[in-house]
């Protein structure tokens, strides 16, 4: 795996939060829930989208 050394130098920085950003970002999207698709209906060739 990675050594102390490599986690110490910027690359190895970068790295650690890059994955601590994705991880992040997974947890946020996860809690939100997609909106049912009876909110957008199409009418003509126009959509509408009510926001709720």
């Amino acid at each position: 795996m990675y050594d102390r050394q490599f986690l110490n130098s910027k690359l190895g920085q970068a790295a650690l939060a890059s994955v601590l950003a994705m991880i992040a970002m997974i947890a946020i999207t996860t809690q939100f829930q997609a909106a049912p698709s009876s909110f957008a209906t199409i009418s003509d060739q126009s959509v509408t989208v009510e926001l709720a």
